[in-house]
């Protein structure tokens, strides 16, 4: 019998090889892609990409992906007739579309992230804040705090240039709260008695309270409300920091837009560890070029990886009037536990499908 032809994707930091090596080679025939061709939420891609990737994969009985770098949509997925198990990491994955999967007799799993299920299991990853939330607090501090700049200037020869802002005692303002916005929340309040403002198109005060009840947070202190739920206008105009958490879809793409944006105090930070499409781009871009609020900081865009002409690119920010712009290429759930264990759950998922055994963590 021909060894099953397996193709791992996306692997930028080449983790795989080093777990891969389990599945015997007179049973698998494996080959790497590290460098993504068709840039997850491309909606104009060219032909010649599209056809590209339908050459790369066309042979391949098992495709193991990771988490919204390279999109599986209907229309590439009819032209992989050879597919037959889809291998994602992390437990969802909306670059995938699982109708259609389910329609041409797909197998898709995810993965845990605590390691394979024959194997100790990384307890640990459940007695804190995830590793999204630890990236979100890390880029609020550093752009507060300019670390990036004052490396820069350090490195180069110089010396203070720029004043910190603050964060004792200020505002921050969640859009979303969800699991993600409630970890960030409860962190600044508890850490740096910043007053916690949240809104989202349901959220209504009682739901806001009992968030704060789950968090292990009191409802209520000597200021009012812990989360206080407030209307987005409100939300925008009061905060000294927004923090975007809300569930990308088609109805909360471009939830964040030009008349938000411009509510925005001059001082005001914005941070995005969610998904890029959330914010209008060019809106965004257009209030950084002209120094309405005082900085972002990004880890997700609207296109990934960033093409090498966009104006994220670029040296200039925080220049001639320009805001501050802080950037990391999606790195909040790029942890080296996490990715380790995913790696390890993928061939373990592998070995079981292969096996004819029940995978772990299955999507469709």
């Amino acid at each position: 019998m021909a060894p099953i032809k397996v193709a791992v994707l996306d692997d930028y930091h080449n983790l795989s090889p080093g777990y891969f090596t389990r599945l015997p080679p007179s049973n698998f025939e494996i080959s790497y892609f590290s460098n993504t061709l068709l840039p997850y939420n491309h909606s104009s891609t060219p032909e010649s990409v599209k056809a590209q990737l339908v050459e790369r994969l066309q042979p391949f009985t098992i495709i193991s992906c990771i988490r919204e770098r390279t999109p599986f949509p209907g229309a590439l997925l009819e032209k992989l007739p050879n597919l037959k198990f889809l291998q994602s990491t992390a437990g969802r994955n909306k670059g995938i579309d699982l109708e259609a999967c389910k329609r041409l007799g797909i197998k898709v799993a995810g993965t845990t992230g605590l390691g394979r299920s024959d194997g100790p299991r990384s307890e640990g990853l459940k007695k804190g804040p995830d590793s999204t939330t630890q990236h979100c607090i890390a880029l609020l501090l550093a752009l507060a705090r300019n670390i990036a700049g004052d490396d820069l200037e350090v490195k180069t020869g110089g010396w203070q240039t720029e004043l910190a802002t603050g964060l004792a005692g200020k505002t921050l303002g969640i859009v979303g709260l969800g699991r993600l916005g409630v970890n960030v929340a409860k962190i600044m309040h508890v850490a740096f008695g910043m007053r916690i403002v949240a809104w989202s198109e349901n959220l209504t005060q009682e739901g806001a309270d009992e968030k704060a009840r789950e968090a292990g947070l009191a409802v209520e202190d000597e200021e009012g409300k812990v989360f206080r739920a407030v209307g987005k206008e409100e939300l925008f105009r009061t905060a000294d920091v927004v923090s975007v958490h809300y569930v990308l879809s088609d109805r909360s793409r471009g939830v964040v837009g030009k008349k938000d944006l411009e509510m925005m105090k001059p001082s005001a930070l914005l941070v995005n560890t969610s998904r890029g499409p959330l914010v209008v781009e060019e809106d965004l871009l257009q209030v950084l070029r002209e120094g309405r609020i005082r900085g972002v900081a990004l880890d997700v865009f609207e296109l990934e990886p960033l093409p090498q002409e966009s104006a994220w690119r670029s040296t200039q920010w925080g220049k001639n009037g320009r805001s501050r712009v802080l950037l990391s290429p999606h790195m909040g759930y790029v942890e080296e536990e996490v990715m380790n264990n995913w790696c390890a759950e993928v061939v373990e998922n592998i070995e079981r499908w292969v096996g004819g055994k029940e995978v772990n963590c299955e999507m469709a």
